[in-house]
């Protein structure tokens, strides 16, 4: 039935403005997104609080440091940083922002100009951006000095932040078929390690940049940096304030033109993503290329497992071992967890030798740090928990079960701490200290086995899959914490009597004695470890049911 003849005609796609229909959008699912629990809503204004509070602390710091020889340098530094994070932000936190995945909208008809405009304005609305624009204008005001200066960074801030958001976008935009993939959820859990290392570098430069004299030291990088976009707009400002205005309009240029590059660039992908077939649907016209041979078995026997996998015990420990060093390797949660433990548990020991002020002690870090993979052993098999308990039918089975999982981690922990330990040792040419160091780090992982079995049996909860931030379900969090915080408090317990026995040799001067503590620690570590895998077989064993509730709630 057709529409009355004085209707008004509908709109040709196109002709209505998108930009608001996405910002409306942006907000509508923002609000919805919160909706979904009151944890959600909550870990969000926290957070948007924390950042803008952070932001609002850079900002009124900046506007101190105005008039300062060096604002500039800083301003321009920091501006280059900020830059950089955008750029690398989507790669490390690929659904930070999945209100804005393209993909989603390659069904409806729209054209890449009005798109791009529509997505880039959706993408100015956010704690993100909020924080970007307090910080240029932060750095805008350290630097303007005179009428042309204020000018000139009214131009300049808002260009900084478009230049930011529209980056992030292209980087987005060109990879997304790998972020949104199984390699790009791998990619993500190099942010952990990214952090990481990050923390430390910075602390690491902040205190040879307080050795060198201060800021002044960072002139010469900076006298660079205000040449590369989008940075060049704050030296745009920089340059107008000391009179170099021929100076401050190139800079300006130069941020203009990258912005140009990366809008055209970003529209480019957007054509290519929504216009191009991708593998899932070349698959479904592709005959497949992998045909079994007739009479050839596809599951391999114990002959063709790889050379590895056959070094490993017989029965059910071996296949156990075999399952949770899959996971490590394979389940994105898992493989974040570790990366993160490896690279904080050797970035602390060795940072602190290298800068002269730490002790092999902190080599125990490394066993702490990958120790706490032994806590919520079950958490991390989320539902398919119950093929696991399918085959615990005594505490025998439970035992056999976490003791499995406990050797599987000490495949990689006992030489990681060992090699962490004698790396420390070596930067701080402290080797008579080395036996001790070892025998306490080996104490310590034996302890946070013992501890990590009892809280895996008593306080088990869900590892979520489908969020790339949440590591506990909705209303868990109260078990992690007990899980985590109050295994570590009893792991330190059940050290004690090793840390009393190195205290008492070094207080009575038997200095030359303190190799023993590698024997003791290394046979106290296994007999505490065996005994808390004892102890927490049998609560294991009854408790299945509680603990397949717990760990399938995500």
């Amino acid at each position: 039935m057709g529409a009355p003849p004085d209707a008004p005609a509908a709109p040709l796609p196109g002709t209505v403005s998108l930009t608001p229909v996405f910002v409306r959008l942006k907000l509508s699912l923002l609000r919805n997104g919160l909706r979904q629990s009151s944890g959600r809503a909550v870990a969000y204004v926290a957070s948007a609080a924390l950042a803008l509070l952070v932001a609002a602390a850079q900002l009124f710091g900046l506007v101190v440091l105005r008039g300062n020889a060096h604002a500039g340098t800083l301003a321009v530094l920091l501006t280059a940083v900020l830059a950089l994070g955008w750029a690398v932000m989507p790669l490390f936190f690929p659904s930070g922002d999945e209100t804005l995945d393209p993909t989603r909208l390659v069904m409806l008809p729209l054209r890449p100009r009005p798109l791009t405009g529509a997505l880039l304005a959706a993408s100015l609305v956010g704690v993100g951006p909020l924080f970007t624009f307090c910080l240029v204008v932060g750095s805008a005001v350290a630097t303007a000095h005179g009428a042309a200066a204020v000018a000139v960074s009214v131009v300049a801030v808002p260009l900084m932040v478009l230049t930011c958001v529209t980056l992030a976008r292209a980087v987005a935009t060109a990879n997304i078929r790998l972020l949104t993939s199984r390699k790009g959820r791998d990619l993500a859990v190099l942010s952990g390690l990214v952090v990481a290392v990050g923390a430390q570098v910075v602390n690491f430069g902040a205190q040879r940049l307080g050795d060198a004299g201060g800021l002044s030291a960072l002139a010469p990088v900076a006298r660079v940096v205000r040449w590369l976009p989008p940075a060049s707009a704050i030296g745009a400002v920089d340059s107008a304030s000391q009179g170099a205005y021929g100076r401050a309009v190139a800079q300006l240029l130069l941020t203009a033109l990258a912005a140009a590059a990366l809008l055209y660039g970003w529209r480019r992908s957007l054509v290519r993503l929504m216009t191009a077939p991708d593998g899932s649907t070349l698959a479904a016209v592709e005959p497949s290329r992998k045909e079994s041979r007739p009479g050839r078995s596809e599951l391999p026997g114990p002959s063709r497992l790889p050379w590895p996998s056959r070094l490993l015990p017989e029965g059910r420990t071996g296949p156990v071992m075999r399952r949770s060093l899959r996971y490590v390797w394979r389940d994105p949660k898992t493989k974040a967890a570790w990366v993160t433990s490896l690279a904080i548990g050797m970035i602390v020991p060795l940072f602190n030798a290298l800068q002269g002020t730490g002790t092999i002690y902190f080599a125990c870090f490394a066993s702490g740090m990958l120790g706490i993979q032994m806590y919520n052993q079950f958490g991390q098999d989320t539902s398919a928990f119950w093929m696991v308990a399918m085959t615990i039918t005594s505490s025998r089975d439970a035992y056999l079960e976490l003791r499995a999982r406990a050797l599987a981690l000490l495949l990689i922990t006992l030489p990681y701490a060992t090699l962490v330990t004698v790396a420390t040792a070596a930067l701080l040419g402290d080797w008579r200290t080395l036996p001790e160091a070892l025998g306490l780090s080996f104490a310590l992982l034996g302890a946070m086995l013992a501890t990590g079995a009892v809280a895996s049996a008593r306080f088990p909860y869900s590892i979520p899959q489908g969020s790339g931030y949440k590591n506990v379900a909705p209303g868990q969090a109260s078990l992690a914490w007990i899980s985590i915080f109050g295994g570590m408090l009893g792991a330190a317990l059940l050290c004690a009597p090793v840390i009393a026995l190195t205290v008492w040799l070094h207080l009575s001067g038997a200095d030359d004695r303190t190799w023993i503590l590698l024997p003791l620690g290394t046979v106290y570590g296994a007999l505490v470890a065996a005994g808390g895998l004892r102890l927490a077989a049998p609560q294991t064993a009854t408790r299945l049911p509680e603990i397949l509730t717990a760990v399938s709630k995500g």
